[in-house]
């Protein structure tokens, strides 16, 4: 069967099946040429170097994969990789059949020489026999495609006669249909412009309309506005007159207050004299009680505060009354905690709470202290 009576169908399937063929003996090379040399390079490598050993057959096939892969996509687009294409190559696929078959050879194995060499002479093999076959069905995709080229360049020059002859056709007819439509265009110009203007003068004529309306609105307010500017005026002036005569009545009885206030200011002035005398006895003394009482309560804080860290809970009593003696003295809450042996949240609330009641003192109860 000639490759030119394939379909294109056909020539891509075959080519896919070049394709996926050739990457499956690759990958298959690869993985057994990994398991089969890493042995011998162990054995050859200087002792705590082994892991090294896969990196040799891994570095030489993935020299292998290149070589097949540019060659496949050189040989796709009718080109040739050269002489230095040609020597990796071969160079790569002799080393990769050296290395399967080192091991064998070096303990005399020709059975295990001959069952080593068979994937890498198949993948050399493979690699050559794929290029001629990519190079054989590209000359002919060429044949075919210039002969393609040569109909559908006949097919285009009769085509191109008809359409030349539809195009002049077109052509006439699409003249009548534009004069046909200028026409048509003048006439519902001429009609636009015609409502255009019958429309334009209806807006001058509501335009003129609203602003009669809105001149006539304008006189209505004006004038109500200028009555209740009249009304206010005469409003305020009948106040002033009643302010006026208020006024005159107000200065009489503040005569009369005045002089009543005369009287009883200096009647209050001996009795605030008196009384000021008394309260200054009373704040003396009530000073002298507040020294009394702040001297107790901070020798009582004191007392609660020299009890020490607590090795556990105190009562919760105790401990209130100690939270609000370190918080009058400004301690820490930590240092709190510590003091009553409570946690540092529950001090926490207690001395948001000393906040929140402005509390300065510390409630002692009687015989809270030993």
């Amino acid at each position: 069967m000639r490759i030119e009576s394939l379909t294109e169908e056909q020539i891509r399937s075959a080519e896919r099946t070049l394709t996926v063929g050739t990457w499956a003996i690759t990958a298959g090379a690869v993985l057994y040429s990994v398991l089969t040399v890493t042995p011998l390079v162990v054995r050859v490598t200087t002792e705590g170097w082994e892991w090294t050993a896969p990196l040799l057959p891994l570095v030489v096939d993935a020299a292998v994969i290149v070589s097949v892969k540019l060659d496949a996509t050189v040989a796709r687009l009718g080109e040739r990789g050269g002489g230095w294409a040609t020597l990796l190559r071969w160079m790569t696929g002799l080393m990769t059949l050296a290395l399967n078959v080192g091991d064998s050879a070096l303990k005399g194995d020709l059975v295990g020489v001959g069952v080593h060499s068979v994937i890498p002479l198949i993948l050399i093999v493979i690699a050559d026999a794929g290029l001629a076959w990519r190079r054989a069905i590209g000359r002919a995709m060429d044949r075919r495609a210039s002969e393609q080229r040569a109909e559908q360049d006949r097919s285009q020059a009769d085509q191109d006669a008809r359409e030349r002859l539809a195009r002049e056709e077109r052509e006439r007819e699409r003249e009548a249909r534009e004069r046909a439509e200028r026409e048509a265009r003048e006439h519902a110009a001429q009609l636009a412009q015609e409502a255009r203007e019958h429309e334009a003068q209806q807006r001058r004529e509501e335009r003129e309309h609203e602003e009669r309306l809105r001149r006539q609105e304008w006189e209505r307010e004006e004038a109500q506005q200028r009555r209740a500017r009249e009304e206010r005026e005469h409003e305020q002036q009948l106040r002033e007159q009643q302010e006026r005569e208020r006024e005159q009545q107000q200065r009489a009885r503040e005569q009369a207050q005045r002089e009543e206030v005369e009287r009883r200011a200096r009647e209050e002035q001996q009795r605030r004299a008196r009384e000021q005398e008394q309260r200054l006895r009373e704040q003396q003394e009530r000073e002298r009680e507040r020294r009394e009482r702040e001297v107790t309560a901070r020798r009582e804080r004191q007392q609660l505060l020299a009890l020490g860290a607590a090795e556990e809970k105190r009562p919760e009593d105790l401990a209130r009354r100690i939270v609000a003696a370190a918080h009058a003295e400004g301690l820490t809450v930590r240092a709190a905690a510590e003091l009553c042996g409570w946690s540092v949240g529950w001090v926490t609330t207690r001395y948001q709470e000393l906040r929140d009641h402005g509390a300065t003192t510390t409630p002692v109860l009687e015989g809270a202290v030993t």
